[in-house]
């Protein structure tokens, strides 16, 4: 029974994770964690492919 909790929550937080990355990308966040300065960021080439 504890098994069963224990994931049910889990999949619970993964739903919440997914939905808030979605949302975000909806929102035009994107799923870059640099804090949007991008400059000195070593992989802004990854989240800003047209930037060189």
């Amino acid at each position: 029974m504890g098994t069963i909790i224990v994931a049910v929550i889990l999949a619970a937080v993964v739903a919440i994770v997914v939905c808030k990355m979605i949302k975000d990308k909806k929102a035009g966040k994107g799923s870059c964690s640099c804090g949007g300065g991008c400059g000195s960021c070593p992989n802004a080439c990854n989240c800003h492919p047209q930037h060189k």
